[in-house]
């Protein structure tokens, strides 16, 4: 009787283990940014950003979906009418190899942007070296661009 026991505890303790062990393994997908108007916002991420628009799967009406590249998604959402309220800390992170070129293309749009402090047209220089700005988009919503290339050997 005492081994059906202990094979009965050990039948529950063994998936109770076993889940302290799961791992979801997660993946960036893409994020979605509340916007008032869509095709505004749309035509400053084709213009500025240029990234690609991309097919919008869900097939809802005042929804955008654009590119970040290896399969990530930019996702504008103007469905949802509730105020949405950011400060800089709360930002999109965009990286670039042509950095330089980046802040010429806000310069000729007229976008300004500031290092992290606030200082108006000012770069930034992190502590490791790497160049960032941010901005604001029509919406208001806040973007860093900064000058880190991920490397494919990271992945």
């Amino acid at each position: 009787m005492k081994i059906i026991l202990a094979f009965c505890a050990l039948l529950l303790v063994a998936p109770l283990h076993a889940q302290e062990n799961l791992s979801f393994n997660f993946g960036f997908d893409h994020i979605a940014l509340s916007v008032k108007d869509v095709d505004k916002e749309a035509a400053f991420c084709a213009n500025v950003l240029k990234l690609q628009e991309i097919t919008n799967r869900s097939k809802l009406a005042g929804v955008r979906w654009f590119s970040l590249g290896q399969g990530k998604e930019l996702h504008l959402i103007s469905i949802v009418k509730d105020n949405v309220v950011m400060n800089k800390a709360i930002h999109v992170a965009l990286t670039t190899p042509n950095f330089d070129a980046f802040v010429q293309t806000l310069e000729a749009h007229k976008i300004p942007y500031s290092d992290w402090p606030g200082n108006p047209q000012k770069i930034n220089i992190r502590a490791d070296g790497i160049k960032q700005i941010f901005f604001q988009d029509p919406e208001g919503i806040w973007y860093e661009v900064n000058s880190v290339v991920e490397s494919s050997n990271t992945k």
